[in-house]
């Protein structure tokens, strides 16, 4: 029995196509449970003023969470490490979850107001994400040759 190099192709074909197919599905599927959240982030969405005690990057425990909320977590969301802030919500004190730009920008030990679906920051109300982020080296360094590009091709057209 010889294999040939059209074989070969045909095979590899078939196992790239099967994977793409895959992937195709798992993309859908994970596009389906993104509506959903989103749906329920509006839904629930309040804003507060929260004061922030601390912050940390830590994988989820039922030590910092609440007992009902990590037991209905995902295995991988188990597995992975999350931003968790300790905040003073009203009287309380809680744990609650929010993405990277947010966590980036919270001040510690300052009253800030939040968007807040759940126990998940969605937003800081009255600040731009974009401009209080710190930026990295090259990022600085892109910006400012934006900045300087735009107001040359502004004297160019002003010269024209």
């Amino acid at each position: 029995m010889n294999i040939t190099a059209s074989d070969i192709l045909i095979i590899t074909l078939v196992i790239v196509a099967a994977a793409l197919a895959g992937l195709y599905y798992l993309n859908r599927k994970s596009m389906r449970r993104m509506v959903q959240a989103q749906e329920f982030i509006d839904q629930n969405r309040m804003t507060v003023q929260i004061f922030v005690i601390d912050k940390k990057q830590e994988k989820p425990s039922a030590t910092n969470l609440p007992k009902a909320v990590f037991e209905q977590m995902p295995k991988t969301t188990k597995m992975r490490k999350a931003n968790l802030v300790k905040a003073k919500v009203g009287p309380q004190i809680v744990t609650l979850m929010c993405d990277k730009p947010v966590y980036e920008v919270l001040p510690v030990k300052k009253t800030v107001k939040v968007d807040i679906a759940g126990m998940y920051i969605i937003s800081m109300t009255g600040l731009n994400l974009a401009d209080k982020k710190k930026k990295t080296f090259t990022e600085k360094i892109t910006a400012k040759l934006n900045n300087t590009m735009s107001a040359q091709s502004e004297e160019t057209k002003k010269k024209k």
